[in-house]
């Protein structure tokens, strides 16, 4: 078992003596995030309903730092008891991390919508945020906590074609969700926003992508992104989500902090093909 206390200190713990609760936080963006968080001095509760991971990563981190919990977060009993058992092991929630989300594999076309893969996506990814939202403020209110709430959605909420209809339009719906509870929750002091990857290699994004290793996928990314000599990562995310809930971010709620290395800033296809019909003039000589 690691020793968290043998880690080297951060200049400064940014969530010393806060709760949160991370969904899907066994694997990927969620574990690297309770694994930062801890370092930070927070106690997590890790939900997912992946368990032989989440106990796994209790028994790294530790049960002084740690407890796994169940939860579908489509059924709305089981997010109740997973903030439940939080008050109850650790004494009060300070953030919600609503990160848990499945992406749909197999409707690449409208003509091939199923309303069984939109309503499994949609009850994952956005009942599943409104279930977290609901649950947390429901103990942070009468707790008077100053907390934050941060909802996962994607780069897919700025930029669009790269992803299958239904998880755009969830991740879509998420954002909007984020918006319209941070105005009602604004008046106790919580603070709401989300958080917008693009594409990491992790198993939910491969599998999605039909792509069997992480190497490969990591060299088109890097290839495709604006930004280069630079790779986005589960820890990188899990940075952003850091500053969201620390009160570093203090007067921030309402944001959608997008991390996709100026990706969804500009539309590359023409220079692209310019290059493609024209291969003797470069595209700034053209200009």
């Amino acid at each position: 078992m690691a020793n968290y206390n043998s880690l080297p200190s951060p200049i400064a713990k940014r969530l010393e003596g806060k709760v949160a609760l991370i969904t899907g936080g066994a694997s990927g963006i969620g574990a690297a995030t309770v694994r930062f968080f801890v370092q930070h001095g927070a106690k997590v509760t890790i939900a997912d309903i992946q368990d032989n991971l989440g106990t796994s990563l209790v028994q790294e981190i530790g049960t002084e730092h740690t407890i796994f919990v169940h939860c579908n977060v489509a059924i709305e009993s089981d997010v109740q008891n997973c903030v439940d058992l939080t008050i109850a092991k650790f004494g009060k929630l300070n953030i919600m991390f609503s990160n848990a989300g499945i992406a749909d594999k197999s409707i690449s076309s409208i003509l091939g919508v199923d309303y069984n893969a939109i309503k499994n996506v949609f009850d994952v990814n956005v009942a599943g945020a409104f279930f977290c939202a609901k649950h947390a403020a429901r103990v942070m209110i009468p707790a008077k906590i100053k907390g934050s709430i941060i909802l996962t959605a994607s780069a897919a909420t700025v930029v669009y074609g790269l992803v299958p209809h239904a998880y755009a339009a969830s991740k879509s719906a998420v954002l909007g969700l984020s918006k319209n509870i941070g105005v009602e929750l604004g008046k106790y002091g919580i603070k709401v926003n989300c958080v917008s990857p693009h594409y990491i290699g992790t198993p939910l994004t491969l599998n999605a992508l039909g792509i069997a290793e992480r190497e490969t996928a990591e060299k088109w990314f890097a290839e495709g992104g604006s930004l280069k000599e630079a790779l986005l990562d589960e820890e990188e995310v899990a940075k952003a989500v850091l500053y969201l809930a620390s009160d570093d971010s203090k007067y921030v709620s309402g944001i959608n902090l997008v991390i996709d290395g100026g990706y969804s800033t500009t539309n590359v296809a023409l220079a692209e093909a310019y290059k493609k019909l024209f291969p003797s003039v470069t595209t700034n000589e053209a200009m």
